[in-house]
């Protein structure tokens, strides 16, 4: 391969978290506004990555390799690589390059400060919503997403929650003016909370109001396929039970959130009589019917690793090995941690924490990234380093899982973004308080 010396250093200050004064012209007179940064221009001319460790998840470990983005998209990927005349080459020798990191479910966006109830649209009136749209009541300038892009969180999967029906969450990219240019997938499950199995009568009525709320969902599907197949049939549009379509199609999967035994077990049962596809939320008893997981090919997203057990009679480590054992069962899983938006830095060491007891590096990399990809369905569009994908990565010095591995810089979609947040201007604001008092 032959190219011109790169044309900028890959070594800025980890600071600032700007590339080179390519990104300074184009966030000139940006230093602040609001909570955050303004977002990035998309990208306008290709890019190059010389000389990083890639990690390419689904093709394994590129040494001395060569990335190029062009349009957002990852164009080419390995030792050899042409690339136009104009692209702007940057070398990050000794640095390693991963696709960013994904949060399968979590409140980002959607919760801001606890105690004041104006920034908190997490749930709706009603235990039946299926009609909610995370994304629509997505805050793209919640101070949260900041510093989970700092730690290397470039996606998200929004969740809305209460109630039996909570509604449909939606993956969200990171970085952009609007919800609308953020979005990158919509309806990415229908979320359901189980319910409780502590109390026969209440857990009986609730069961019969879920399955009363399908079978509605499908008499209205009947009743607009009869509507549209005879204008003379009309029906009154329903935003309940028309976003819900998608779900008894089998396009939208359901999230079910159950811990228990009976609950799992319950849920499959009644998934298999609905006819719709399962991902399983929580699972801390996931174990228990790992065979029944493993051959339905029902994926588990898992809540925070980072717990101690739920009994008195379970072992200290039964939270943090589940993920290895799970992985032994054949069962598909990704790691979420919690779901509060402004634990979603804390993911890298959720996934850390798995690997401590038994998780290889690899696959607890890919529990955040790549196996969260498939499970929603954006695994087109991230999760890996691979040629057609969004330029959706990590420039680091380190494994992103290790605590002391700094991200340096991050692209999403080809937008090189800023990695300043609420935490780093306030230890600067703070050091620089200290400094003056100091020299007093």
């Amino acid at each position: 391969m032959t190219h011109n010396p790169p044309n900028h250093s890959a070594v800025p200050s980890a600071v600032t978290g700007l590339l080179t004064a390519g990104c300074l012209l184009a966030s000139a007179a940006v230093a602040t506004a609001g909570p955050g940064l303004l977002p990035a221009p998309r990208q306008i001319e290709p890019v190059a990555l010389i000389g990083a460790t890639l990690h390419t998840v689904s093709g394994g470990v590129i040494e001395n390799g060569i990335l190029l983005m062009e349009d957002g998209k990852i164009t080419a990927i390995g030792t050899e690589v042409d690339f136009p005349d104009d692209t702007w080459q940057i070398d990050v020798s000794g640095k390693h390059v991963f696709p960013g990191l994904i949060d399968a479910h979590s409140q980002l966006g959607l919760h801001e400060i606890g105690a004041v109830s104006m920034t908190v649209d997490v749930e709706e009136f009603g235990r039946i919503n299926p009609n909610v749209r995370a994304e629509v009541a997505f805050h793209p300038e919640s101070r949260h997403i900041g510093t989970a892009r700092s730690s290397g969180v470039l996606v998200a999967v929004s969740a809305p929650d209460g109630g039996l029906i909570s509604g449909l969450s939606a993956a969200m990219q990171l970085e952009g003016w609007t919800w609308e240019e953020m979005i990158l997938r919509r309806a990415t499950g229908l979320i359901i909370n189980w319910p409780s199995a502590n109390n026969e009568t209440t857990y009986e009525r609730a069961l019969r109001d879920l399955r009363d709320a399908f079978a509605d969902a499908r008499a209205y599907r009947a009743a607009r396929q009869a509507s549209d197949e005879d204008d003379s049939l009309r029906h009154e549009f329903d935003s309940r039970w028309e976003a819900m379509i998608p779900v008894l199609a089998g396009d939208v999967p359901v999230m079910v959130a159950a811990d228990d035994v009976r609950q799992i077990q319950d849920a499959i049962v009644w998934a298999e009589e609905e006819d719709v596809r399962l991902i399983l939320l929580g699972g801390r008893d996931a174990l228990q019917v790992g065979e029944q997981l493993a051959a339905r090919d029902i994926p588990v997203v898992l809540s925070s690793v980072l717990n101690s057990p739920a009994r008195a009679w379970e072992p200290y480590d039964a939270v943090y090995s589940m993920p290895a054992k799970l992985r032994e069962a054949g069962i598909l899983f990704a790691i979420a941690g919690t779901s509060a938006a402004a634990n979603v830095n804390r993911l890298s060491h959720e996934a850390g924490a798995a690997v401590a007891y038994g998780l290889p590096v690899e696959e607890a990399l890919r529990a955040v990234t790549l196996n969260p990809a498939r499970i929603f369905g954006i695994d087109d569009r991230v999760g890996s380093l691979e040629v057609g994908k969004d330029a959706t990565l990590l420039i680091t010095d380190g494994h992103p899982l290790e605590y002391a591995t700094t991200v340096h810089h991050a692209f999403i979609a080809g937008r090189e973004i800023d990695l300043n947040d609420a935490q780093r201007r306030f230890y600067h604001k703070y050091s620089e308080k200290v400094r003056q008092r100091a020299v007093r």
